[in-house]
């Protein structure tokens, strides 16, 4: 469901060392296109920007029964960045507990509004720029067919003795642009032979196969 009240937070805990994802919490209010287009639309923020969105499938029932969609809602989304400086985002959830859950009254998260968890392949980084590429695995569909890798473009610095390695990024959205709060190197990425790209691992990761999941 998406709805994530068997939950403590809508953003799971990780279950393996490389497990790929790259999901956030955006606030602001669903504006759909048009009447005959509720799938497609904006989310505007507080200040007033505008975020592409489309809203998947199993959220549209609960969107148009449950929810006043006139006012913000703090939305669980999946980000992605077809061009530099836009943001497009696909609207899985909502964490909003003292609406859905009887008795809760606390919709605060520890990381705030606008915090993303972006884990994956680093592919790219130039820090001089503050510019860095970040590709993404998906989890294999229901008919056992594999989604295409996704690639993010991000604001940060990271050297770049750090290139394809896998890392996990504590990221925050500000306007059409993610940017990189703090990162963690995991481990160099596996080449065809098995073997690591070099370098060492922080904390001491054990290698293992990465493994994609929403």
């Amino acid at each position: 469901m998406p709805l994530f009240l068997m939950r403590d937070h809508p953003i799971p805990p990780v279950t393996e060392p490389l497990q790929y994802r790259a999901i956030g919490v955006v606030r602001g209010t669903y504006r759909p296109e048009d009447a005959d287009q509720f799938t497609r639309g904006v989310l505007v923020d507080a200040e007033g920007q505008e975020l592409e969105a489309v809203v998947l499938g199993r959220m549209l029932t609960l969107m148009r029964r449950h929810l006043a969609m006139d006012v913000p809602h703090l939305w669980v989304v999946y980000p992605r960045c077809r061009d530099a400086g836009h943001l497009h985002l696909q609207i899985t959830g909502i964490w909003e507990p003292s609406t859905l859950q009887p008795g809760a009254s606390d919709d605060a998260l520890p990381e705030g509004d606008n915090y993303f968890s972006i884990r994956g392949e680093l592919i790219y980084t130039r820090p001089e720029t503050g510019d860095l590429v970040v590709k993404v695995r998906q989890k294999p569909r229901a008919d056992g067919s594999r989604p295409l890798p996704f690639k993010l473009q991000l604001k940060g610095e990271i050297p770049l003795d750090q290139l394809r390695h896998f890392v996990s990024l504590d990221v925050r959205r500000q306007g059409q642009d993610l940017h990189v709060e703090s990162h963690e190197l995991i481990a160099p990425m596996p080449t065809r032979g098995g073997k690591g790209r070099g370098g060492a691992r922080k904390g001491g990761g054990r290698s293992s196969r990465p493994q994609a999941r929403a």
